[in-house]
């Protein structure tokens, strides 16, 4: 079995690195043309992984966009989630899941377990129940092959409030993520678990120079992040950063050529 951090530098040598966020709200089904709904929900989604799944690398549908529909929008999810892998393109669910014990074993069983329909590549995790909150995911993730990307310096202004506190040690709390996170990778030797790093800021905001895992970087296009910025905010870990855009792909829709020329425009050389 091929770990996720395998998996993933394969498809972005075939493809490039660049993550297309699914996040069907309201605004962007309207722009579609379509009724804000359970169809229109289910047509942009699984209609941008018919117009890209052959070209774009990771997908990243965002839970919550689904689950404001109840239960027919997760059974969207589901088929999004399904369509994506079909054509070859890993799939990081959004669902920045975080919680303690049994409830946080049983988000991982539903997000990393085989057989979940579910279950993506990878998942995006929340570590402010503390890191070691996490470990069932990390677990699981191992066990199955897939990954987890951790929040550490997310691209909203009000995270700095948590992230850029300093704890014990002198460190910030984002430097502490970051360190936890590289431990558990050197470790396990697979690569999986990654951090969330927003692309809309003008440094990191942590140290991710030693950082041995996958780096996951929202923000690029509508929010004001930038593919040539990266070098500047990575640095010498920009090599493993997976940029990603959602809005400035999405409102392209539903016209296939101009999907593609955002995605071919966006990914990084």
């Amino acid at each position: 079995m091929s770990s996720y951090g395998e998996r993933l530098a394969a498809v972005t040598a075939a493809r490039g690195r660049l993550c297309v966020g699914i996040d069907p709200h309201a605004s962007v089904i309207e722009a579609w043309g379509l009724e804000y709904g359970v169809a229109g929900l289910e047509a942009v989604a699984r209609g941008m992984v018919d117009a890209l799944g052959d070209v774009v690398a990771v997908f990243k549908p965002q839970s919550a966009f689904f689950e404001a529909h109840g239960s027919a929008g997760v059974a969207v999810l589901e088929r999004t989630i399904a369509d994506a892998q079909a054509t070859g393109a890993l799939v990081i669910v959004d669902a920045k899941r975080g919680d303690i014990g049994s409830t946080m074993a049983a988000y991982a069983q539903a997000y990393l377990a085989d057989g979940s329909p579910l279950a993506g590549d990878a998942l995006t995790v929340s570590p402010y129940l503390g890191f070691g909150s996490l470990q069932p995911a990390l677990d699981l993730a191992h066990a199955t092959g897939r990954g987890v990307y951790v929040l550490a310096r997310t691209s909203n202004p009000d995270g700095a409030d948590v992230q850029t506190a300093v704890g014990e040690g002198g460190r910030s709390v984002a430097q502490a993520i970051v360190d936890a996170a590289t431990a558990a990778n050197e470790l396990s030797g697979q690569g999986a678990v990654g951090l969330v790093i927003g692309a809309t800021r003008t440094d990191a905001g942590c140290d991710v120079s030693r950082f041995n895992g996958s780096i996951l970087a929202p923000g690029i296009g509508a929010q004001g992040g930038t593919i040539q910025s990266l070098a500047t905010i990575f640095g010498p870990a920009t090599g493993h950063v997976l940029p990603s855009a959602s809005r400035e792909v999405l409102l392209q829709g539903p016209d296939r050529a101009a999907l593609r020329d955002a995605v071919a425009r966006l990914t990084p050389a």
